[in-house]
């Protein structure tokens, strides 16, 4: 071989390079080896991350665990799966089980395990009480935010799974009797035993709400997938909601909390959505156009008041032909005067300036049957903007978003609809009817109202979820049939999981962050979704505001880079949450990893 080299290349010469030259490959070989081995290895074993005598444990003062001897009903451990666990030692340098990075959270004491920040009653009573501002969003600025865990009821169960859950609730996770009481006459709610049975009455529907849904359903197309989404204004224990789902309408629900606490609690134990709310100052915090049907049933709103601002606002969150629902005072008051206490003058007054104040929007009255008034919102403006001449007031509004609904007041004017071009376009845009509606390119992506989202991507987004709840589905013990009922994504973007989730027996409240670059709520409502904005703040206090919104052996997913994940799961394993990072979908390669959690029961 020497012989092949120049001469003045001498043979210990080459043999050194040769070496060195071996060496790096060898080395470079071993680092590229581990490097795979290391990113690709598994985990085959059952999941140590929860078992029976450390989920179910109660906290006392010093926090030392002690067996609770009721545990829940139907116990989950966190999936395992054959992606497996990542070797962060292999490959980062942060520590992730280091006891002396883990803050260890206290327990709240039990009084607060109904607490509810930014409707504390406490709190809410600071504020003024004209138009019940007081029952308001008002939430603690951060100096007052609660730094300790919210307990478990002492004897919490599973819920029942759905659709049993519709009409039974245990009473030991909501243990309040008042309007079992109070409400007896009206077949709200009723005690048996260790339970509560939702018969599916109200005030002005005796027979049930079922029955009450066919009445609605004889005056206005409930059945042809028009009317998808709704929204419930003081719906009390969501009983119309809960009958509305198995026809495959999703309504918003919200009352005030009261004396009878929160009444949504209810509904949200039974699996029906809802959410603490009332009509009082602020625009409710939906975007324009978003619900097809809205209802009050005796809701005790003041309709004609405030020069008809309540109608107003109704009228901004109803899409272009949409139905006003009322029933109660003052409909039909020449048969119910008596029992609801008012003279007949007084009730006649009322009904006449709810009649004023709905021409003036421009609704046209579509019936008045029995107990039910029913009106429709025009699909367009060209002849409201024409009545202008005749009724000059409310104005129609100037230069604003009607979507803003952030804390932002009601205004007494009419929100202007998308203007069109002849008398029968519908403004904004028309919608396809449900179940196309969930799949179909939303008119606010069609006509480019949100910069930056267009078809392709609208399209994409959906795949990409597909994908991704392929992949949930895949792990043991997520989305078998009843497992999970109530869901929340807090970063919804346009709905691509709730809609890949749509075939599951569960609802999914889509929340859009006010601070988001893109103000996506109302792509969300088009497809036949619904959601609500919220305000994020600092994420140890999203964490533990997450906590206290989530049930005993709830489950969190977290998709986000390793270096924040790591962040997370320093902070819930100081909450006792039980987790795991695991590879993303498209393999372990990805820096996109996602962090499984589940939420312990413990209590006092």
């Amino acid at each position: 071989m020497a012989k092949e080299n120049s001469g003045s290349t001498k043979p210990h010469q080459l043999e050194s390079k040769t070496k060195r030259l071996s060496w790096i490959l060898a080395v470079s070989g071993l680092c590229i080896l581990f490097y795979v081995l290391g990113a690709w290895q598994t985990t085959t074993s059952t999941n140590p991350l929860v078992n029976q005598s450390d989920a179910y444990t109660k906290a006392s003062c010093n926090n030392n665990g002690t067996e609770n001897n009721n545990p829940l009903l139907n116990p989950q451990p966190l999936p395992s799966t054959s992606s497996g666990v990542l070797d962060f030692d292999s490959h980062h340098q942060i520590e992730i089980n280091n006891s002396d990075s883990v803050q260890n959270f206290p327990a709240c004491e039990m009084k607060y395990s109904e607490y509810t920040p930014c409707q504390d009653p406490v709190r809410g009573r600071k504020f003024d009480r004209k138009m019940l501002k007081y029952r308001e969003r008002h939430c603690p600025k951060t100096d007052e935010l609660l730094h300790c865990l919210i307990p478990a009821p002492p004897k919490y169960k599973n819920p029942f799974k759905w659709p049993q859950s519709r009409d039974y609730a245990w009473y030991d996770n909501i243990p309040h009797k008042e309007l079992s009481i109070e409400k007896a006459v009206q077949n709200w709610i009723q005690a048996e035993g260790d339970r509560f049975r939702f018969p599916g009455g109200g005030t002005m529907f005796p027979h049930g709400a079922d029955a009450y849904i066919d009445d609605i359903a004889e005056l206005i197309p409930l059945k042809s997938g028009t009317i998808r989404t709704a929204i419930d204004t003081g719906c009390g224990v969501a009983s119309w909601g809960a009958y509305l789902l198995k026809r495959d309408i999703l309504a918003m629900s919200f009352a005030p909390r009261d004396t009878h606490e929160a009444q949504v609690q209810f509904a949200l134990e039974r699996g029906v959505p809802a959410m603490i709310g009332i009509m009082a100052s602020q625009r409710l915090p939906y975007p324009a156009r978003a619900f097809d049907m809205a209802h009050c049933s005796r809701c005790l709103i003041p309709w004609h008041q405030y020069d008809g601002l309540y109608l107003l606002e109704v009228d901004r969150v109803l899409r272009p032909g949409g139905y006003w629902v009322l029933s109660g005072p003052p409909i039909r008051w020449k048969k119910y005067w008596r029992g609801w206490e008012r003279s007949k003058q007084d009730l006649n007054a009322e009904q006449n300036a709810i009649e004023t104040v709905a021409k003036r929007l421009c609704w046209k009255k579509v019936i008045e049957k029995d107990d039910l008034a029913i009106w429709q919102k025009p699909i367009n403006h060209i002849e409201c903007v024409k009545s202008r001449k005749v009724y000059k007031t409310p104005h129609i509004c100037k230069s604003e978003n009607p979507d803003t609904a952030w804390y932002r007041d009601m205004e007494s004017c009419i929100t202007p609809l998308p203007e069109v071009s002849n008398p029968d376009e519908v403004a904004g845009g028309s919608l396809e009817k449900w179940p196309e509606r969930a799949f179909a390119v939303p008119p606010r992506i069609s006509r480019g109202t949100i910069p930056g989202i267009n078809e392709e991507k609208f399209q994409a987004d959906n795949e990409l979820w597909k994908e991704r709840v392929r992949r949930y589905k895949s792990i043991n013990g997520l989305l078998p049939k009843g497992r999970y009922r109530n869901v929340i994504d807090m970063n919804a973007y346009i709905g691509g999981f709730a809609a890949a989730l749509l075939k599951y027996p569960l609802w999914v409240m889509n929340v859009v962050p006010v601070n988001s670059n893109q103000d996506t709520l109302g792509i969300i409502y088009e497809r036949g979704l619904i959601g609500t904005y919220q305000d994020w703040c600092d994420i140890t206090y999203i964490l533990l505001e997450m906590d206290r919104i989530l049930r005993p052996e709830g489950t969190v997913i977290f998709r986000d880079t390793v270096e924040l994940l790591v962040k997370i799961k320093s902070i819930t394993d100081g909450m006792r949450w039980k987790s795991q990072i695991m590879d993303h979908e498209n393999g372990p390669f990805n820096p996109e990893k996602v962090l499984f959690a589940v939420k312990t029961y413990w209590t006092w």
